[in-house]
């Protein structure tokens, strides 16, 4: 019987024991929990949220940086007056001239005949965008959304409204400083590094999209570095944060709240496609907008070049990498330090030169009368050179061209493949004349069509822009000397109008 109790005793023992260790077992860990919970930061206050298992942090709203950034922000509203009407004249197939108007007398007839049509205005309205650097008033925005406008207006957060004008333009860059007077002093946007940007980080454009004020769009940064044919220093930052028509010249912000582009374009047919001028761009231009109204870029006095693979090859480089000078212009400061046709631009101040467009930018951002050092390749051994930077001249590019009829009554264009075959040229250099007008200056000098232009006003002419270089150049306004080769026979000719 007492086996039985003492059986029974120990089995109650056990039991009690296994319901105070289980009780303290929840106890404890209600404690953990609660513990955990309390010293919890609240989720609400942090802008960001963690998933679970990464270091990887997402924005969850971004109402209080867009509330702190927009009154900085601007609306720019342009209208340019356009005249239209007027009579309007046939005008030939055939030309530029109506083909009667040696027997009719020309406009002249018409207007005796059908009289004088009024021309009519009418205001062509646009929209822009903007954001404060200052607190006295100046604002950039993009060039193509100020220029050639008659007036411009400026709308703030608040609803005040100022008549603006333009302080500096550059087309290049596609830049614009204007600046309006408030009455009082302004909130401002600050600058942040556009370089410091990495793909896939996050920003946020405000701007004034078909005139839907102050609307903010978030994405990511998609690419660096975008060129996609707008100029000589194409560098855009492309982002996926919707722009529409309207957003240009608006700011685009990093997560500090700090501009590190403008925004500038979009691709028409693309979604989510946007670009944006780095900022720090903006920056390096702003000192000569605000003084002299325009950009005053650096200039070497070199024609340049990407290096391809074959050319890579060709020349034994390890790598297509640099910039090849295939033209060094005659009395520029290329030409004073040394430099020749050939050689491979692989550094300028001791930064590394990957491609032409990094000469173009780091030679036109460099102030005038500033000595560099550029470091080429010529037939495999570095060679360094100091450069006394000059102005760049403003000069008429092959593109224009063809806007250009003629000089001295003589049209001329490069040496394509093609006229070298039908001429029978072996080289393709300089520039040839197509044709010459009757009675002109240029057919008084004797000039020819097929003739080829080797120099023009002392300048070698290998290209259309050595061309057009040597007859602007001064004093070349009523004369023009010209080397010209005529099959085997080269010769000296003035044309004089």
């Amino acid at each position: 019987m007492s086996t039985k109790a003492d059986n029974k005793s120990r089995k109650t023992f056990l039991t009690v024991l296994l319901v105070f260790l289980a009780g303290f077992f929840v106890i404890s860990m209600a404690g953990v929990v609660r513990f955990s919970i309390l010293s919890r930061k609240p989720v609400v206050r942090d802008a960001f949220a963690t998933s679970v298992g990464e270091n990887i942090r997402h924005p969850v709203s971004f109402a209080d940086l867009a509330e702190r950034l927009k009154p900085a922000v601007v609306n720019i509203s342009t209208t340019k007056v356009i005249k239209s009407g007027g009579m309007r004249r046939f005008r030939s197939p055939f030309g530029d001239e109506f083909p009667f108007d040696k027997f009719f007398g020309g406009d002249e007839f018409f207007r005796r005949f059908f009289g004088d049509t009024p021309q009519r205005e009418f205001k062509q309205k646009s929209l822009g965008s903007g954001f404060i650097i200052s607190k006295d008033g100046y604002i950039f925005t993009n060039n193509h959304v100020v220029e050639k406008a008659d007036k411009i207006k400026v709308r703030l957060s608040d609803g005040k409204e100022y008549d603006a004008s333009v302080v500096g333009r550059d087309a290049k860059t596609d830049i614009a400083l204007i600046k309006i007077e408030p009455s009082n002093s302004l909130p401002v946007v600050e600058f942040g590094d556009s370089d410091k940007l990495r793909v896939g980080d996050w920003v946020i454009a405000i701007g004034n999209p078909f005139g839907l004020a102050h609307t903010v769009t978030a994405g990511i940064v998609s690419a660096k570095g975008r060129v996609i044919g707008s100029g000589p220093y194409d560098n855009f930052i492309q982002t996926d944060a919707s722009i529409n028509p309207g957003n240009s010249g608006g700011p685009l912000f990093d997560l500090n709240g700090k501009v590190v582009g403008i925004n500038t374009a979009i691709v028409a047919r693309g979604q989510g496609i946007g670009f944006a001028i780095p900022v720090n761009m903006a920056k390096e231009l702003l000192s000569d907008l605000k003084t002299k109204g325009k950009v005053v870029r650096g200039w070497l006095g070199v024609s340049v070049q990407d290096i391809t693979e074959d050319i890579a090859k060709s020349l034994n480089l390890k790598e297509a990498k640099g910039a090849l000078i295939n033209d060094v212009f005659e009395g520029d400061p290329a030409d004073k330090a040394g430099l020749k046709a050939g050689d491979i631009v692989i550094g300028i101040n001791g930064k590394k030169i990957k491609n032409t467009r990094e000469v173009l930018r780091i030679v036109a951002l460099l102030p005038v009368g500033k000595k560099i050092e550029i470091k080429v390749l010529r037939d495999g051994k570095e060679k360094v050179f100091q450069i006394e930077i000059a102005e760049r001249k403003e000069r008429k590019e092959l593109a224009d061209a063809g806007k250009i009829k003629e000089y001295f009554g003589m049209t001329t264009q490069e040496i394509t493949p093609e006229i070298a075959e039908h001429f029978g040229l072996s080289d393709t250099k300089g520039v040839i004349v197509s044709h010459v007008k009757a009675g002109s200056p240029a057919d008084n000098a004797g000039i020819k069509s097929g003739d080829i232009i080797l120099q023009a006003n002392r300048v070698k002419v290998s290209s259309m822009k050595d061309y057009l270089r040597g007859i602007s150049r001064k004093g070349a306004k009523d004369s023009c000397l010209l080397l010209v080769k005529r099959g085997k026979v080269s010769f000296f000719v003035v044309i004089r109008k």
